[in-house]
C-alpha cells in the first residue's frame, strides 16, 4: 500500500491558498455531511469541542472517502496525545497557544521519528501505517507530517520571528479570539488593533517562507488576510451556520426573534 501524500502540506509549499471550515460539532455524521461541501481542508477541534480519540478517529474514517484535508488541534500541545493523533492517521495538527521557539522545536519534534524527533514507534499497529499495510512507514512519515502552530497571545505576537524561523514548522495560524483577549479586547476579534496585528503577522510569517492562516467568519476579512498573503483561511464553523441558519428559520415565521445578534463564532 503507498503511504498517502499530504496534499494540503503541499499544496501551502506551492502557495496555493485553501479554505477551510471548523468542525466542531464532534459527531462522524456531521463531518462527513460538511466533507462533500467542497472546503479544502475542516478542522476536527479537540480543544473547544467535546472530541476525544475515538470521536477524532470516526471523523477521520468518515472524511477519509472526501477530497478534503482533515486538520486535528488538540487540547494542548502534549507530545503523548500528539503519538495517539498520529496513530490514528492525523497528518496535520494545529497545535494551540505556541507561545515561543523552544514550544514550537518540541512540537515539530512530536510529529517526527527519530533522530529528528521523538514520536513513538508504533505505526504497525494502528491506522497510520494500516496496520502495517504500508511499506517502510517509518521512513517515509516525518516528510509528510504538517505542523501548524497557532499563535493567540501577545507573548507569542513578540516571539513570532523566532516561531516562524523553527525548522519544521510549516504554518502559523493566528486566533482573532484570543488575541482580542490578550489586547484586553475580549469578545472583538475584529476590532482593527486585532485585524491590524493579524495583518502583520501574516506578513511576518510569510517573510520567513512560512505559510500563515487564520480564522475568521467575516467574508471581506477573509479575502483581506488572503490578499495578505494567508493560504489556509477557515471561514466558518459548522456549528455557527447551523445554529444561525435555525435562528433565521425560527425568526422568519417568529417576528420577535428577527433582531437577536447572537451568533459569533466567538
Amino acid at each position: 500500500m503507498e503511504f498517502p501524500i499530504n496534499l494540503f502540506k503541499q499544496a501551502l509549499k506551492e502557495g496555493r491558498p485553501q479554505i477551510g471550515l471548523w468542525a466542531t460539532l464532534a459527531d462522524a455524521y456531521a463531518t462527513e455531511a460538511i466533507a462533500g461541501t467542497g472546503f479544502d481542508w475542516l478542522l476536527i477541534d479537540a480543544e473547544h469541542a467535546p472530541n476525544d480519540l475515538r470521536s477524532v478517529l470516526a471523523q477521520l474514517q468518515a472524511a477519509a472517502p472526501y477530497p478534503v484535508h482533515p486538520i486535528v488541534r488538540p487540547p494542548t500541545g502534549d507530545v503523548v496525545l500528539i503519538k495517539q493523533l498520529l496513530e490514528l492517521g492525523a497528518q496535520t495538527l494545529l497545535i494551540p497557544m505556541v507561545e515561543s521557539a523552544e514550544q514550537a522545536a518540541a512540537m515539530v519534534a512530536a510529529v517526527r521519528y527519530p533522530p529528528q524527533g521523538v514520536r513513538g514507534v508504533g505505526s504497525g499497529i494502528a491506522r497510520s501505517g494500516r496496520w502495517g499495510a504500508i511499506d517502510n512507514y517509518a521512513h517515509q512519515a516525518n516528510a509528510q507530517m504538517c505542523v501548524l502552530l497557532q499563535v493567540e497571545s501577545r507573548k507569542g505576537l513578540d516571539n513570532l520571528a523566532a516561531i516562524a524561523a523553527v525548522e519544521g514548522v510549516d504554518g502559523v495560524f493566528f486566533g482573532p479570539a484570543d488575541l482580542a483577549a490578550s489586547f484586553g479586547l475580549l469578545g472583538q476579534p475584529d476590532h482593527p488593533e486585532v485585524v491590524a496585528a493579524v495583518r502583520a503577522g501574516i506578513t511576518a510569517v510569510c517573510g520567513a517562507g512560512k505559510a500563515a492562516g487564520v480564522l475568521t467568519m467575516d467574508p471581506t476579512l477573509s479575502r483581506r488576510y488572503l490578499e495578505d498573503g494567508a493560504t489556509f483561511v477557515a471561514v466558518g464553523v459548522d456549528i455557527t451556520l447551523m445554529v444561525q441558519a435555525c435562528r433565521a428559520l425560527a425568526a422568519a415565521f417568529k417576528p420577535r426573534l428577527a433582531n437577536d445578534p447572537r451568533g459569533s463564532a466567538y
